[in-house]
């Protein structure tokens, strides 16, 4: 069995933030297998799905970011899940907006989310880190992942949450770098190449 963990903050004041991008590509996940209604549980928003034969758990913590560690342990322990099989969609200001990159372990690069879940349940989890790009300036980063997508954003913020729907079996087989591949293929024939903000850091 896997856990599949988007992060994010929950309610609809937050719901278009960038910091919520994990909760969006959940959604879009749940929607593309056809996972059961969302329903509160491990202090969170839960999905049972089955992806490529196999039997995956969707959270979305409703804690608030820098708590979201409290729920994925609670449902790490109830299912009797590995480390190893969490899967964590969060925002990446060091990506380029539109790219995707898998992690295990390192560091959670100030991220709250992330470091809640390293205290709670241990550090070395599968990351899939999704490219929201990078105002430019460190003094700017708060505004700006609690702000919204931007309407011409909203493009490949839908694509990029798609196209890690469409291609999970990959994850949940074990095959991460072919899972970041075919997104990053899905992404460019959809004309997402070479996305930047003013100011943002490439990848």
């Amino acid at each position: 069995m896997h856990l599949l963990v988007g992060l994010g903050n929950p309610g609809a004041r937050y719901a278009g933030n960038r910091h919520n991008i994990g909760f969006m590509a959940l959604d879009a996940i749940q929607r593309h297998w056809r996972g059961t209604p969302w329903r509160t549980r491990f202090q969170g928003e839960a999905s049972e799905v089955t992806i490529g034969g196999e039997k995956v758990v969707l959270l979305k913590p409703t804690t608030f970011m820098n708590e979201s560690g409290r729920a994925v342990g609670e449902a790490m322990r109830f299912y009797k899940i590995a480390l190893d099989d969490v899967y964590v969609f969060h925002d990446e200001l060091d990506l380029a907006p539109a790219r995707l990159r898998m992690k295990k372990g390192g560091g959670n690069a100030g991220h709250n989310g992330l470091r809640s879940i390293t205290a709670h349940c241990g550090n070395e989890y599968p990351r899939v880190r999704l490219g929201i790009g990078h105002p430019g300036d460190k003094a700017l980063v708060h505004n700006f992942v609690l702000g919204d997508f931007a309407k011409a954003e909203m493009p490949w913020v839908e694509d990029l949450c798609d196209a890690t729907a469409e291609f999970a079996d990959l994850l949940v087989k074990g095959e991460g770098e072919h899972f970041q591949s075919k997104v990053h293929l899905r992404m460019e024939g959809r004309g997402h190449k070479g996305i930047t903000l003013p100011g943002a850091k490439k990848d």
